[in-house]
């Protein structure tokens, strides 16, 4: 039977904004990830709007499990050890709106590893993030402290030691020996003295 992975149910607040300055006029409202916060019963497992007025939205969406992967320790050593560790959290736009008068953001995962956040913004997600609070910033530095395995670097094989090709990839190989002309043992090009 294996054992549970270390995990944190949380939830994610995301905030809709007036844009000000010249971007307004292309875009006069903008979707920003507002907080990470440890979930609490009263928050539910839907999105749930805390407030709307003139300035702007903030919803809140519970019941996001945060796990630790034994295989992933690098990741999270890497967020560990900035100046401000983070929560990353990649979130997508609704197509449709389904529990508000227009689409809201909808968050798909949360993450504490920089690996995870790395690998969403390759594939162009929407991805935010956000300081992760002290104690949970210790949660994970324990989770690192026991299972972190650094990468043993291998020495890097010097240049001379590879194979020689030539420029279509095939195999080469170099002599001292002189193959013709003078010198190459055949006794042509020398001159003979009578």
């Amino acid at each position: 039977m294996t054992a549970e992975r270390p995990a944190l149910e949380v939830a994610v607040i995301l905030r809709k904004e007036r844009v000000v300055g010249a971007m307004s006029r292309w875009q006069t409202w903008r979707w920003v990830l507002d907080d990470v916060v440890l979930q609490e019963p009263g928050f539910g497992a839907g999105p749930r709007l805390l407030y709307k007025n003139d300035s702007g939205e903030r919803w809140i969406h519970g019941g996001y499990r945060v796990e630790l992967f034994e295989d992933d320790t690098e990741g999270y050593q890497l967020n560990a050890t900035t100046p401000a560790p983070c929560w990353f959290v990649l979130w997508r736009m609704e197509d449709e709106a389904t529990v508000s008068d227009e689409p809201i953001p909808r968050p798909v995962v949360v993450s504490l590893s920089y690996h995870d956040a790395s690998r969403w913004l390759d594939a162009q997600e929407t991805v935010e993030q956000v300081a992760a609070p002290q104690p949970v910033v210790e949660w994970l530095k324990a989770f690192i402290a026991e299972f972190y395995q650094p990468e043993v670097k291998r020495p890097k094989r010097p240049e001379s030691f590879k194979s020689l090709t030539d420029r279509f990839g095939n195999p080469v190989s170099i002599t001292t020996e002189k193959k013709h002309g003078p010198g190459d043992g055949s006794g042509a090009g020398k001159e003979r003295h009578g």
